[in-house]
């Protein structure tokens, strides 16, 4: 009755990271969209500023501030769709693990030179020492 529940509350909680990791992944994507198109937008309205609105006429700025926003906008895109796919859950998952493997180790080895050095007593033999 009870080993049930237990092979289920597993799988649950994998499910629920799987979807979980879904959702962030579609709101990042969802981000991006939303950036292209304020980018979309903002790009004309700075063109209408400066060539229709007459704002600062003799300098073409809106070129400088576009390509700006368009360099802000691809490294978005790159932290998206390469870095965040590289770097994601999974390889946080190893790195977390590689850790915790070295942490064990390296407790093992000084419990070791700890128990060397100084050696418990045999409760059997008092006279041993």
């Amino acid at each position: 009755m009870f080993s049930k529940n237990k092979g289920l509350s597993e799988i649950d909680r994998e499910q629920h990271e799987l979807v979980e990791n879904a959702q962030n992944r579609i709101r990042q994507k969802k981000r991006l969209y939303a950036h292209f198109v304020i980018f979309l937008i903002g790009s004309v309205f700075l063109i209408i500023i400066n060539k229709v609105l007459k704002y600062g006429e003799t300098y073409d700025w809106f070129v400088w501030a576009i390509t700006f926003w368009a360099f802000l906008f691809i490294i978005h895109l790159i932290n998206v769709f390469i870095t965040s796919p590289f770097m994601g859950k999974e390889w946080e998952r190893n790195q977390r693990e590689k850790l915790v493997i070295k942490q064990k180790d390296k407790i093992a080895r000084m419990k070791a030179e700890i128990e060397k050095e100084y050696p418990i007593p045999n409760p059997k033999n008092p006279m041993a020492e």
